[in-house]
């Protein structure tokens, strides 16, 4: 049943994407920029809808009183395609840094270039990392929220951090508060991973780190309680009875932290 229901989830949620994309083309591309934000976040909360419908999992976003006013720059865990859209209908004008490729997709990539997103060239990281922080600083004086993912590939749950400097670099050049997002979202939303498991994705946005630390002290904070968070949540989640099938690298987290699924 399952694996039913995953069949008919992935195909529904591909095919949600494409056609909305064409029936919004005419009202978002005539849209003022920040207004036409309606188009994909109206297209992330159906997906969200159909992810409960149709495969039987549910989402829990809390922490929402931790999202300061004005600009920031959002951290979340990264374990899924899941997140890469769960969070963005949360904040007012969100701003992604990603591959320049993805702006070649046709229909994809005029979206992508309609919101202002940032383009990056990965071929020389210094240069690429100081064009980012140029672009970056850019749009951010227009008040809009920056979604960056600290360890820059997806992660099993459990798994050993691997936080990249590259938010380092932001968080100093740019003097916004971070804050993290705690998930697990990788139990029920596997990366190269067909099965769509049932059950409820909670998620925390943690307070947020002031501006002004040193590099050193914040990259030690944003480890310390991203992970706090998500060894919270995947206890709670593997404590749950019905839980989806726990990882490798799951299972010997929850072993360093002494506790034992359900």
């Amino acid at each position: 049943m399952i694996a039913l229901r995953s069949l008919i989830f992935n195909s529904v949620f591909y095919l949600n994407l494409i056609v909305q994309m064409i029936l919004w083309a005419p009202l978002f591309f005539l849209m003022p920029r920040k207004k036409a934000w309606f188009v994909p976040k109206f297209w992330a909360r159906s997906s969200l809808w159909l992810y409960d419908k149709l495969t039987g999992t549910k989402h829990d976003i809390s922490g929402l009183e931790n999202l300061p006013e004005g600009s920031f720059i959002l951290a979340p865990k990264h374990q899924s395609f899941w997140d890469a859209f769960a969070f963005f209908p949360f904040l007012r004008d969100p701003l992604y840094i990603l591959k320049r490729e993805l702006t070649w997709i046709p229909f994809f990539g005029w979206y992508i270039m309609k919101m202002r997103l940032i383009p990056v060239d990965r071929g020389s990281r210094s240069k690429a990392l100081k064009k980012v922080v140029v672009d970056t600083k850019r749009e951010m004086a227009h008040d809009r929220q920056l979604i960056i993912y600290p360890e820059g590939t997806r992660r099993a749950p459990g798994d050993e951090p691997l936080y990249k400097y590259g938010i380092v670099e932001l968080y100093s050049q740019l003097g916004l508060p971070v804050v993290p997002v705690a998930h697990v979202a990788g139990l029920y939303w596997p990366r190269r991973k067909f099965l769509r498991y049932p059950g409820t994705i909670k998620a925390r946005f943690l307070p947020p780190i002031p501006a002004g630390l040193g590099k050193e002290e914040f990259m030690r904070r944003l480890i310390a309680e991203t992970e706090a968070g998500c060894d919270a949540l995947l206890i709670d989640a593997a404590k749950t009875p019905g839980h989806p099938p726990l990882p490798p690298s799951a299972v010997k987290r929850l072993a360093e932290l002494g506790v034992q699924a359900a």
